[in-house]
């Protein structure tokens, strides 16, 4: 498939393409710009468009400011997550950023629901770009393209046709149209940001604690699982939405027994560590991958749910069997209940 990034020096094409390790090194010294290829983007607009996205998704989209931006899911009746969004608006509606391997099918699903609603939903991953830029150096590297980076976390900022969105202490995502991507990557790159793979990106997250789901982990988890509640995700306020009532429930009556955490391995396999791998403590499945990415060293990094009375019991766990890589459990950037 032919995409902007074919437009790039050769060298940047393979870096931010191919390259199936996370620039670790850049993300703690530097930037790295990344061509966020693996996910894909949904657009609303019309009239109705804010009722509608409220209605169905489980934050408050009514109450989210123009120059804000959410994290927000669209989950079944039972409350299980069949998408994870970023959304944010735009100058004609909203954005929805969601794994790329779901988007056909979830723009399908979620057109079902417009009925009489003033509304039109359609697929904007081959007009828009997303590019990601991370570390302790992007917001130099964005001053020095002429691109502002808002102050606050989840908000945006727009300069010259592209849209920045802060979404945590060093990253940043760049919203712009994709005839425009080639010239900005590039101009971020001579600003001094290294071109990277999606598994930068994917790093990024797992550290931040913000989980992405995939079409390996589509209906596995409640809202809760995933700590969604935690990063800003669930507003227990709004109206009703799909799936509302049993989100609502795990959080005020039941007790949610399994949490998202942040885990490392010292020998990791792409094969091996990915979406929807089993995580087992003795004989015992304990949990699964959500997200994960292997470092240059041959180690690796994921975000998982696993059953807490394991982890606090302080159980070994080990990746797809107890002969597998061992899991050593990191901190996240927030405290879990």
């Amino acid at each position: 498939m032919t995409t902007w990034i074919d437009a790039l020096p050769t060298a940047h094409t393979a870096a931010a393409a191919a390259a199936p390790t996370a620039n670790s090194a850049a993300l703690t010294h530097g930037a790295v710009a990344v061509p966020l290829l693996h996910l894909g983007l949904l657009h609303a607009e019309g009239e109705d468009a804010k009722t509608f996205l409220h209605n169905l998704l489980s934050n408050d989209v009514a109450k989210l400011p123009a120059d804000g931006a959410q994290w927000t899911s669209f989950n079944t009746p039972k409350g299980r997550m069949l998408a994870s969004f970023l959304l944010w608006p735009d100058d004609t509606g909203y954005s929805l950023a969601l794994a790329a391997d779901i988007t056909p099918a979830l723009l399908e699903k979620l057109q079902r629901y417009i009925l009489r609603s003033k509304v039109k939903l359609t697929d904007a991953s081959a007009t828009r770009a997303l590019i990601g830029l991370i570390g302790p150096q992007a917001a130099a590297t964005l001053e020095k393209v002429g691109l502002p980076r808002p102050a606050t976390l989840l908000h945006q900022a727009t300069n010259d046709g592209v849209r920045v969105l802060h979404l945590s202490a060093d990253t940043c995502l760049l919203d712009l149209a994709v005839d425009r991507a080639a010239d900005i990557f590039t101009a971020l790159t001579q600003a001094g940001a290294q071109a990277a793979s999606s598994a930068s990106w994917q790093l990024a997250m797992i550290r931040a604690g913000i989980p992405l789901i995939t079409a390996a982990t589509q209906e596995a988890f409640v809202a809760q699982m995933l700590n969604y509640e935690l990063i800003g995700g669930v507003s227990f306020k709004k109206g009703c939405y799909p799936g509302q009532e049993i989100i609502a429930r795990a959080q005020h009556i039941g007790e949610v027994k399994r949490r998202l955490y942040r885990l490392a391995f010292s020998t990791a396999t792409a094969d091996a560590l990915a979406p929807g791998a089993e995580l087992v403590s003795g004989q015992d499945s304990v949990g699964t991958v959500v997200n994960a990415a292997l470092l240059p060293d041959g180690s690796g990094e994921a975000l998982a749910v696993i059953h807490k009375s394991c982890v606090n019991a302080g159980n070994e766990i080990f990746l797809g069997s107890p002969d597998g890589s061992r899991a050593s459990v990191l901190d996240l950037p927030y405290a879990l209940p």
